[in-house]
């Protein structure tokens, strides 16, 4: 297997696991998950347990985006790089009604962001998924004495 044959496998295998966080939250059937995220529950039955070899990041990114999980892709030299991220989403309440901090820090930001040229957030975008890279690199590090013969848990 090639380098980006290995790189898309990891993405695939990991926005797969994000989905099956995801309907386990949801604490219902396979069936009406299923339903839910108008996909096959045979094909959902795969996703959950992990073989992804025959279905496509194409599809894994359909139902993520029915599911509402907001994914960041990474890709990156090597396939160990690669992986998919969930934002953490915050509950309506917390939408509706924002701290005078937040809401100044918001203003702050939106202020910030005009100020910025494109070259500038382009260079403030990848220094964000460097470190976010970094982070993660040194997650694993940090779990691979622990989960010796893991393969699909993350």
């Amino acid at each position: 297997m090639t380098s980006d044959f290995e790189t898309v496998h990891a993405l695939r295998r990991d926005v797969a696991l994000q989905i099956a966080r995801h309907t386990q939250r949801l604490g219902i059937s396979q069936q009406a998950a299923a339903k839910q995220l108008d996909v096959p529950q045979p094909t959902l039955s795969k996703i959950v347990n992990g073989h992804t070899s025959d279905v496509s990041l194409e599809l894994l990114l359909r139902i993520a985006v029915r599911a509402g999980l907001r994914i960041t892709l990474q890709t990156g030299l090597i396939p160990q790089e690669a992986g998919a991220f969930v934002s953490a989403g915050r509950s309506s309440s917390a939408r509706a009604i924002p701290s005078k901090i937040a809401s100044g820090s918001h203003a702050l930001l939106r202020e910030s962001l005009r100020e910025l040229t494109p070259a500038h957030r382009l260079e403030a975008f990848l220094e964000h998924n460097q470190l976010v890279s970094e982070l993660r690199e040194a997650g694993r590090a940090a779990q691979a004495p622990r989960l010796p013969h893991a393969s699909f848990k993350r």
